[in-house]
């Protein structure tokens, strides 16, 4: 989620997606990022919000996220810094926590499922 200008709510037509595939390569994907005609606040907690705000604002932001055509470029930009506060990419800082954790988990089975097929290659 970038800083947008503090100009308007969600536009009330959703954003046609367009595969990255046919998107201008040159263009960095935040320009057509959604989320940058909408309020930061949106994405972002104010400090000290009672929980059922928060829900309801992070509720709100991910849709604006659901019809963004550059939600999975923005979901990976906020995995892989990783970006600890916000709404990024549809998902929230814990939501990431948990996508990033499984992906940790399933690289190490990964890595041990390897392991014993290159050992008995190498002793064959």
């Amino acid at each position: 989620m970038l800083q947008p200008p503090h100009s308007s709510l969600v536009a009330a037509v959703p954003a046609p997606r367009v595969p990255a595939r046919d998107r201008d390569q040159d263009a960095p994907w935040h320009t057509e990022a959604v989320c940058r005609r909408d309020e930061a606040g949106l994405f972002f907690a104010p400090s000290k919000e009672p929980t059922a705000a928060r829900l309801s604002r992070e509720e709100a932001a991910k849709r604006v996220c659901a019809r963004c055509p550059v939600m999975v470029e923005c979901r990976e930009h906020a995995l892989l810094q990783p970006e600890p506060y916000g709404v990024w990419g549809g998902l929230t800082a814990a939501e990431r926590r948990v996508v990033l954790a499984r992906r940790r988990r399933r690289d190490l089975e990964l890595k041990k499922a390897a392991r014993p097929a290159s050992t008995i290659a190498a002793a064959g």
